[in-house]
């Protein structure tokens, strides 16, 4: 299985943005889900009943994410809080990926959260 047979998506943008997820590290649970519940367009732009649901095909499914979370403040704020709250049984649209990438990459965002870097690697510590 080739590189892109088994990751579908930007897996270079999805490192990125796991990286940036790390300035959540000490962010208490409290204090980001009210970012996200207050700050979300999914809170306010959309109808909890109306929103379109995921189907289970991933293709369609990572479009919905990008179109529900288009524009979204707090689009980074949000998958963190799912990750925190859901971790490896996440599901629905989070944070602007489908399951299966929020599923992908969940491993290597615990592994950050378990590890964090003290910068002594690049010989700041």
């Amino acid at each position: 299985m080739n590189h892109k047979e088994r990751y579908p998506f930007d897996r270079d943008g999805l490192d990125l943005r796991l990286l940036r997820l790390t300035r959540f590290r000490q962010l208490p649970d409290d204090v980001l889900c009210e970012l996200v519940t207050r700050d979300g367009l999914c809170f306010w732009v959309f109808d909890r009943d109306e929103m379109p649901q995921p189907v289970g095909d991933e293709d369609i499914d990572r479009r919905l994410a990008a179109y529900l979370c288009e524009g979204c403040p707090v689009a980074d704020e949000c998958l963190e809080l799912e990750f925190r709250a859901a971790g490896e049984r996440t599901t629905g649209v989070w944070g602007g990926l489908a399951e299966s990438d929020r599923r992908a990459i969940y491993a290597t965002w615990r592994w950050h959260r378990d590890n964090p870097d003290d910068g002594s690697a690049r010989g700041g510590g």
